[in-house]
Protein backbone atom coordinates (compact mmCIF):
# COMPACT_ATOMS: atom_id res chain seq x y z
CA UNK A 1 0.00 0.00 0.00
CA UNK A 2 1.17 3.52 -0.73
CA UNK A 3 2.53 5.51 2.19
CA UNK A 4 1.13 8.80 0.96
CA UNK A 5 -2.26 9.61 -0.49
CA UNK A 6 -3.78 12.50 -2.36
CA UNK A 7 -7.12 11.92 -0.64
CA UNK A 8 -8.12 10.19 2.58
CA UNK A 9 -11.84 9.56 3.03
CA UNK A 10 -13.11 8.58 6.47
CA UNK A 11 -16.23 6.45 6.24
CA UNK A 12 -17.36 4.10 3.49
CA UNK A 13 -21.03 4.98 3.60
CA UNK A 14 -22.91 5.95 0.45
CA UNK A 15 -21.24 9.36 0.14
CA UNK A 16 -17.75 8.10 1.00
CA UNK A 17 -17.97 5.25 -1.52
CA UNK A 18 -19.25 7.51 -4.31
CA UNK A 19 -16.53 10.07 -3.58
CA UNK A 20 -13.78 7.42 -3.49
CA UNK A 21 -15.05 5.95 -6.76
CA UNK A 22 -15.02 9.31 -8.50
CA UNK A 23 -11.62 10.34 -7.20
CA UNK A 24 -10.02 6.99 -7.99
CA UNK A 25 -11.36 7.10 -11.56
CA UNK A 26 -8.33 9.29 -12.25
CA UNK A 27 -5.36 6.88 -12.10
CA UNK A 28 -3.12 9.75 -10.99
CA UNK A 29 -5.01 10.00 -7.68
CA UNK A 30 -3.99 7.90 -4.70
CA UNK A 31 -7.13 7.44 -2.61
CA UNK A 32 -7.46 5.81 0.80
CA UNK A 33 -10.97 4.92 1.96
CA UNK A 34 -11.14 4.10 5.67
CA UNK A 35 -14.00 2.18 7.27
CA UNK A 36 -14.15 0.92 10.83
CA UNK A 37 -16.26 -2.10 9.93
CA UNK A 38 -15.95 -4.74 7.24
CA UNK A 39 -17.88 -5.60 4.11
CA UNK A 40 -21.69 -5.51 3.98
CA UNK A 41 -21.91 -9.14 2.87
CA UNK A 42 -23.80 -10.18 5.97
CA UNK A 43 -27.23 -11.64 5.31
CA UNK A 44 -29.10 -9.02 7.39
CA UNK A 45 -27.49 -6.08 5.61
CA UNK A 46 -28.56 -7.34 2.17
CA UNK A 47 -32.35 -7.30 2.61
CA UNK A 48 -34.60 -4.36 3.58
CA UNK A 49 -36.15 -6.09 6.60
CA UNK A 50 -32.63 -6.85 7.85
CA UNK A 51 -32.43 -3.47 9.57
CA UNK A 52 -34.29 -5.13 12.44
CA UNK A 53 -31.23 -7.30 13.13
CA UNK A 54 -28.48 -5.01 11.83
CA UNK A 55 -29.34 -1.74 13.51
CA UNK A 56 -28.24 -2.82 17.02
CA UNK A 57 -25.67 -5.49 16.12
CA UNK A 58 -22.26 -4.11 17.22
CA UNK A 59 -20.60 -5.90 14.29
CA UNK A 60 -22.70 -3.83 11.87
CA UNK A 61 -23.60 -0.71 13.81
CA UNK A 62 -22.43 1.72 16.44
CA UNK A 63 -25.18 3.28 18.52
CA UNK A 64 -24.67 6.81 19.72
CA UNK A 65 -27.06 8.79 21.89
CA UNK A 66 -28.44 12.19 20.96
CA UNK A 67 -28.45 15.07 23.39
CA UNK A 68 -31.80 15.52 25.12
CA UNK A 69 -33.83 18.23 23.41
CA UNK A 70 -37.25 19.86 23.43
CA UNK A 71 -38.12 17.93 20.24
CA UNK A 72 -37.65 14.63 22.08
CA UNK A 73 -39.42 15.71 25.28
CA UNK A 74 -36.07 15.97 27.05
CA UNK A 75 -35.07 12.40 26.21
CA UNK A 76 -31.86 11.07 24.74
CA UNK A 77 -32.58 8.98 21.62
CA UNK A 78 -30.47 6.08 20.30
CA UNK A 79 -28.75 7.01 17.02
CA UNK A 80 -27.42 3.89 15.24
CA UNK A 81 -24.82 4.45 12.52
CA UNK A 82 -23.61 1.82 10.09
CA UNK A 83 -20.25 0.21 10.71
CA UNK A 84 -19.43 -1.43 7.37
CA UNK A 85 -19.01 -0.72 3.69
CA UNK A 86 -22.26 1.02 2.81
CA UNK A 87 -22.43 2.72 6.20
CA UNK A 88 -25.85 3.58 7.54
CA UNK A 89 -27.39 2.79 4.15
CA UNK A 90 -26.70 -0.85 4.97
CA UNK A 91 -28.65 -0.76 8.25
CA UNK A 92 -31.57 1.58 7.51
CA UNK A 93 -33.86 -0.80 5.67
CA UNK A 94 -32.07 0.28 2.46
CA UNK A 95 -34.43 3.28 2.22
CA UNK A 96 -33.23 6.09 -0.03
CA UNK A 97 -34.48 9.54 0.90
CA UNK A 98 -32.61 12.79 0.59
CA UNK A 99 -34.39 14.77 3.28
CA UNK A 100 -36.69 17.77 3.51
CA UNK A 101 -36.00 20.55 0.99
CA UNK A 102 -36.72 23.13 3.68
CA UNK A 103 -34.01 21.72 5.96
CA UNK A 104 -31.35 22.49 3.36
CA UNK A 105 -32.75 26.00 2.86
CA UNK A 106 -32.79 26.51 6.64
CA UNK A 107 -29.11 25.51 6.88
CA UNK A 108 -28.30 28.01 4.16
CA UNK A 109 -30.27 30.73 5.95
CA UNK A 110 -28.25 29.99 9.09
CA UNK A 111 -25.00 30.63 7.19
CA UNK A 112 -24.16 27.36 5.44
CA UNK A 113 -23.56 28.93 2.03
CA UNK A 114 -24.04 26.50 -0.83
CA UNK A 115 -26.26 24.14 1.21
CA UNK A 116 -29.65 25.38 -0.04
CA UNK A 117 -31.89 22.88 -1.80
CA UNK A 118 -31.26 24.41 -5.24
CA UNK A 119 -27.50 24.08 -4.59
CA UNK A 120 -27.45 20.45 -3.43
CA UNK A 121 -30.02 19.05 -5.88
CA UNK A 122 -27.54 18.82 -8.80
CA UNK A 123 -25.18 16.80 -6.58
CA UNK A 124 -27.97 14.40 -5.56
CA UNK A 125 -28.92 13.96 -9.21
CA UNK A 126 -25.32 13.28 -10.17
CA UNK A 127 -24.77 10.54 -7.56
CA UNK A 128 -27.88 8.47 -8.23
CA UNK A 129 -28.84 5.95 -10.86
CA UNK A 130 -32.61 6.04 -10.44
CA UNK A 131 -34.47 3.12 -11.98
CA UNK A 132 -37.34 5.47 -12.89
CA UNK A 133 -35.14 7.53 -15.19
CA UNK A 134 -33.75 11.03 -15.26
CA UNK A 135 -35.86 14.11 -14.60
CA UNK A 136 -35.37 17.61 -13.24
CA UNK A 137 -35.43 15.98 -9.76
CA UNK A 138 -33.70 12.65 -10.40
CA UNK A 139 -30.43 11.40 -11.86
CA UNK A 140 -29.96 8.23 -13.88
CA UNK A 141 -26.21 8.04 -14.53
CA UNK A 142 -24.66 8.02 -11.04
CA UNK A 143 -23.08 5.25 -8.99
CA UNK A 144 -25.77 4.86 -6.30
CA UNK A 145 -28.52 2.50 -7.47
CA UNK A 146 -32.05 3.59 -6.49
CA UNK A 147 -35.12 1.47 -7.22
CA UNK A 148 -38.81 1.33 -6.45
CA UNK A 149 -40.29 -1.04 -3.87
CA UNK A 150 -41.01 -4.41 -5.44
CA UNK A 151 -43.50 -5.65 -2.84
CA UNK A 152 -47.03 -4.65 -3.78
CA UNK A 153 -48.58 -5.57 -0.44
CA UNK A 154 -52.36 -4.98 -0.29
CA UNK A 155 -52.01 -3.69 3.29
CA UNK A 156 -49.64 -0.98 2.08
CA UNK A 157 -52.04 0.04 -0.68
CA UNK A 158 -54.90 0.18 1.85
CA UNK A 159 -52.83 2.30 4.22
CA UNK A 160 -51.98 4.76 1.44
CA UNK A 161 -55.64 4.96 0.40
CA UNK A 162 -56.58 5.67 4.02
CA UNK A 163 -53.94 8.40 4.28
CA UNK A 164 -55.32 10.09 1.17
CA UNK A 165 -58.90 9.75 2.42
CA UNK A 166 -57.78 11.42 5.66
CA UNK A 167 -56.40 14.32 3.63
CA UNK A 168 -52.70 13.63 3.04
CA UNK A 169 -51.82 14.23 -0.60
CA UNK A 170 -50.34 11.38 -2.62
CA UNK A 171 -46.60 11.85 -3.16
CA UNK A 172 -45.35 9.61 -5.97
CA UNK A 173 -41.67 10.44 -5.30
CA UNK A 174 -40.35 11.55 -1.90
CA UNK A 175 -37.11 12.50 -3.65
CA UNK A 176 -38.94 14.61 -6.22
CA UNK A 177 -40.72 17.92 -6.14
CA UNK A 178 -42.09 17.59 -2.61
CA UNK A 179 -41.64 15.41 0.43
CA UNK A 180 -45.06 16.26 1.87
CA UNK A 181 -47.76 13.60 1.80
CA UNK A 182 -47.97 9.83 1.74
CA UNK A 183 -46.40 7.41 -0.69
CA UNK A 184 -43.90 4.62 -1.11
CA UNK A 185 -40.23 4.97 -0.28
CA UNK A 186 -37.51 4.02 -2.72
CA UNK A 187 -34.60 1.75 -1.92
CA UNK A 188 -30.85 1.89 -2.44
CA UNK A 189 -30.98 -1.48 -4.18
CA UNK A 190 -30.09 -2.40 -7.73
CA UNK A 191 -33.27 -4.30 -8.52
CA UNK A 192 -32.34 -4.67 -12.17
CA UNK A 193 -29.43 -7.00 -11.42
CA UNK A 194 -31.33 -9.35 -9.17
Amino acid sequence: MAETFDYIICGAGSAGCVLANRLSADPANKVLLLEQGGHDRRFWSRIPVGYYKAVYDPKMSRTFATEPSDGTAGRSVPWPRGRMIGGSSSINGLIFIRGQHQDFDDWEALGADGWGWRDVLPHFRKLECYQGGESQWRGALGELQVSELRDDNPACAAWLESAEAWGLPHTPDFNGETTAGSGRYQLSIDSLSG
